[in-house]
């Protein structure tokens, strides 16, 4: 998962402007249907929906989605952007959803970033030598061959850098942020070099955005500003920003030798990998669920978002395994490049908004597949009430919460243009201590928790797919 947010103000400005245009006020397909005839539709759905809980939880299909995530993710392991690997992922997902039987397996090319690491290394060399655990941080550029040994400069925030800006020069700064929240300490890793070259640091080492560490450094993207000089940054542990924080704050001088030999190659060529059932009555209109197929150059990506693609897929087979066909199209997308800053689900925005009309709902689940607690939906009023009453056919698993505001960097385009979203809501308390760290890996799925998450995620879509009409704009 990449920060939230990562468009500007002026491209969510367009889009807007564009969805104007192509999104009238009522989709094709809408009649105004009142709330109390599709809660009334909606009953006739309870038996679907519990033969589609059966099995998933109870049935065949119980901890299918772990076993395929797992034999997935072992196989192919970790898949970075413009990697060999991701090409393999991709290779192996589209075979494996031919496979599966399901329609209209293809590839849909986009170009993505293609940042190589290279070997890193990072040593504190005064007061003390120490080996600190470092991860280079997306799009970084390298330091010289030789590395950089400079002096270090500890700050607690971007204020405080900035009050502190005449002691930067030529020294690398080190972040010791304390976390708040992921969408706000973020911060400091997308943009913390930029800040430090602003005053004249040659580096910068980021306190890892996590709330909890066992000595883990966890990596992400970071963009550099225009027209500021581009500096080597990585994260470091919490354990080492707090150690030389109070190193710091004895008056100790600091001294760390910086070596990464990272690279930002040629953007390469990749594919969004998509799967359908195809509608019974209006196969044009289309109900989307999606995870992304990439992942970070550590651990096995199986969290973030292997969790999400494999229930998303998972989703479609339970449904063609009972032999059911909506009224509209259900179609599995699993998106390249999200971690680069969404740049596969992007370019599928662009080439899908001219027939924005026919997106009936768009889901993406990328913060866990841990035991789900419910949806967060972005909608109209009139959708919410009608979203609330699909949640109540998930009862007999306790998943019925709706929640506002729906996430994901690969459907915000969408929401933003109008069309209804969810995302899944679990358990995710413990997401960011693994995220984006060695520590991603199939320990920390759990398959029944999977189970519940393919439930929900197959009952949402195939009822939404199937009503009458389209959830109101």
């Amino acid at each position: 998962m990449t920060e939230k947010g990562y468009n500007s103000g002026l491209l969510s400005f367009l889009i807007l402007v564009g969805s104007l245009v192509l999104c009238p006020c009522r989709p094709h397909g809408y009649r105004g249907k009142s709330l109390e005839d599709v809660t009334k539709e909606l009953s006739n759905y309870s038996a679907i929906a519990q033969k589609i809980i059966n099995l998933a939880v109870h049935g065949k299909a119980q901890n299918r989605s772990y076993e395929r995530l797992a034999a997935f993710t072992d196989t192919v392991g970790n898949r970075v952007s413009g990697s060999r690997n991701l090409d393999l992922a991709i290779k192996y997902m589209y075979n494996a959803l031919k496979q599966d039987g399901l329609e209209n397996v293809h590839l849909e090319p986009v170009k993505i970033p293609h940042w190589v690491r290279g070997q890193e290394s990072a040593v504190m060399v005064l007061p003390r030598n120490h080996t600190l655990s470092i991860l280079g941080l997306g799009s970084s550029v390298g330091t010289p061959k030789e590395g950089i040994e400079a002096e270090v400069l500890v700050v607690e925030s971007f204020d405080d850098l900035k009050k502190r800006a005449s002691e930067a020069k030529g020294k690398i700064v080190v972040y010791n942020q304390p976390f708040v929240s992921y969408g706000e300490t973020v911060a400091y890793r997308t943009s913390g070099a930029s800040e430090a070259a602003k005053v004249g640091a040659v580096a910068s080492l980021i306190r890892s955005i996590t709330p909890f560490s066992i000595n883990s450094p966890h990596t992400g993207w970071q963009w550099y500003q225009p027209g500021v000089p581009q500096i080597p940054t990585a994260c470091i542990t919490v354990e080492d920003a707090q150690m030389m924080a109070r190193m710091a704050h004895r008056g100790t001088k600091i001294v760390v030798r910086l070596t990464m030999g990272a690279q930002n190659l040629a953007d390469v060529d990749s594919f969004n990998t998509v799967a359908e059932i195809i509608g019974s009555e209006r196969p044009e209109q289309v109900v989307l669920l999606s995870g992304h197929l990439d992942s970070w150059d550590v651990g096995q990506g199986a969290m973030d978002d292997g969790g999400g693609m494999a229930i998303s897929w998972e989703a479609l087979s339970l449904i063609k395994d009972l032999g059911l066909r909506p009224k509209r199209t259900l179609r599995a997308v699993l998106w390249s490049a999200e971690e680069a800053g969404g740049v596969g689900a992007m370019q599928y925005y662009q080439q899908h908004k001219a027939n924005i009309t026919n997106f009936d709902l768009v889901m993406e689940s990328d913060m866990g597949t841990f035991a789900p607690i419910g949806l967060q939906f972005t909608g109209s009023d009139k959708a919410r009430a009608i979203m609330a009453e699909i949640m109540k056919l998930l009862a007999p698993i306790n998943v019925t919460s709706l929640e506002k505001h729906g996430e994901g960097t690969d459907i915000n385009m969408w929401m933003q243009a109008g069309v209804p979203g969810a995302s899944l809501h679990t358990a995710d308390s413990k997401y960011f201590w693994f995220h984006h760290t060695e520590g991603d890996t199939m320990t920390v799925q759990n398959p029944e928790e999977m189970n519940l998450c393919s439930a929900v995620w197959a009952v949402v879509s195939y009822v939404v797919a199937d009503l009458d009409e389209m959830l109101p704009r």
